[in-house]
């Protein structure tokens, strides 16, 4: 198989197709921190997509409660099992060297195998075929967190201090990746999926698809799923008619999706990136998501030990088990929470531009204002400025401005928490 360069994993990796690249990509950042769980994305991505016959096990919007949740029940858990076992039989040690970390590389170099590199004789892809039950339900052990160790009345003696809850769960909100080496690409005998030039969208052409699941099957993340009604398989679609700019509201410029917008705890970046011949981003500082990402680096992808290289990136919470994130999302976990706890003043400022327009943002300026507090993080002195944050849409056009410190609404003493 052709060898393609993996900025993910710091390394080259084998993958069928030589390597091919959009002129921009489809990315977005979720930021856990924020999640309240409200599901208000899954049932915007369900209204819009998934509401007809055949479709309704499909959740291609899900936010599922880790550690133990998960849809379909055990995807992660499985995929990991498969990759640990190929591991062992090829007698190899997987680990990230973080002393090989550069520009090229920011997390470092994977020592390890891929999903592409650990299948089988038979295989392209590392994988398997998810069992019927294991697809009954996205909400399977919501808000369950780990063991807690009660007191008198239920109450630790212990209390919850940061960085680590003794007690703990997060929400896992999940779309397709629309990875750059997809691996349901990979494995589709009819070559059925591809990626879109424009945006790097990931589609399935359902003419062509002939529903052996294949897809289903390579997919880690589970995101291709079979619908037996048409005997094809369906996916997230990145809402790509508001990413061309042809909804009513768009203006002609480029909206996020619709699992973006909804978001009511504003935890959703969404935009495009731009992407060199070779495959890197093009440097763009003054870009929200390259900022978020290349920059600052408090938002990772998700299991990039698969190789896939997604393209929706995660800010970590902050009170998990740090073993049980590095896991998940790679070895930047640690530098990611410590300046996501005390962020610098141009990340403060940024991280104000989550879901507060439905146009993607292209550019953002900062203009500097007062210092309005100071006080000491993890021992360090932080200081906090009232900045003004500045988004612009793909044409330039100014689509919002906001301070960092928030405005506060007083009701008048005659509607005093009236109803």
């Amino acid at each position: 198989m052709p060898d393609v360069y993996n900025w993910q994993i710091g390394r080259t990796m084998t993958y069928p197709y030589p390597e091919a690249h959009p002129r921009q990509q489809f990315a977005a950042v979720f930021n856990i921190n924020r999640c309240i769980g409200c599901q208000t994305c899954t049932g915007a991505c369900k209204a819009t997509w998934t509401f007809s016959r055949g479709q309704e096990y499909m959740w291609w919007n899900n936010v599922e409660t880790k550690p133990y949740g998960s849809y379909p029940q055990h995807w992660d858990v499985k995929a990991l099992k498969l990759l640990d076992e190929a591991h062992q039989a090829a007698g190899v040690k997987p680990n990230w060297d973080r002393t090989q970390a550069n520009e090229k590389a920011p997390y470092g170099v994977y020592n390890g195998l891929t999903l592409t590199e650990a299948a089988g004789p038979n295989e392209v892809v590392l994988g398997y075929l998810p069992a019927d039950a294991e697809w009954r339900s996205p909400n399977f052990y919501e808000d369950t967190s780990t063991a807690y160790r009660g007191g008198p009345f239920g109450l630790s003696p212990d209390g919850a201090t940061l960085p680590e809850h003794q007690a703990w769960f997060f929400y896992l909100m999940r779309i397709c990746n629309h990875c750059t080496y997809p691996a349901c690409l990979a494995a589709c005998p009819r070559k059925a999926i591809y990626k879109r030039e424009e945006d790097g969208i990931v589609l399935i052409d359902q003419e062509r698809c002939r529903g052996y699941r294949k897809c289903v099957e390579a997919c880690p993340y589970k995101k291709a799923m079979y619908r037996g009604t048409t005997q094809v398989s369906e996916k997230c679609v990145g809402c790509y008619p508001r990413v061309e700019g042809a909804d009513p509201l768009s203006d002609g410029v480029p909206m996020e999706a619709r699992c973006m917008a909804v978001c009511p705890g504003k935890i959703r970046l969404n935009g495009l990136v731009e992407i060199a011949e070779d495959g890197s981003w093009v440097e763009a500082p003054q870009h929200p998501l390259y900022y978020l990402v290349r920059i600052a680096q408090v938002a990772l992808p998700l299991y990039p030990q698969f190789g896939t290289e997604p393209n929706i990136y995660y800010i970590p919470p902050r009170w998990a088990p740090r073993p049980y994130l590095r896991q998940m999302f790679g070895p930047g976990v640690d530098q990611a929470i410590e300046r996501y706890i005390a962020p610098s003043r141009e990340l403060l400022a940024v991280l104000q531009l989550f879901r507060t327009t439905q146009k993607m943002i292209f550019r953002f300026e900062i203009e500097e204002g007062a210092l309005v507090r100071e006080v000491e993080v993890n021992g360090k002195m932080w200081q906090m400025y009232d900045d003004t944050v500045i988004g612009f849409d793909a044409q330039g056009r100014e689509v919002v401005r906001l301070s960092v410190v928030e405005p506060l609404h007083e009701r008048p003493l005659e509607r005093l928490n009236s109803i």
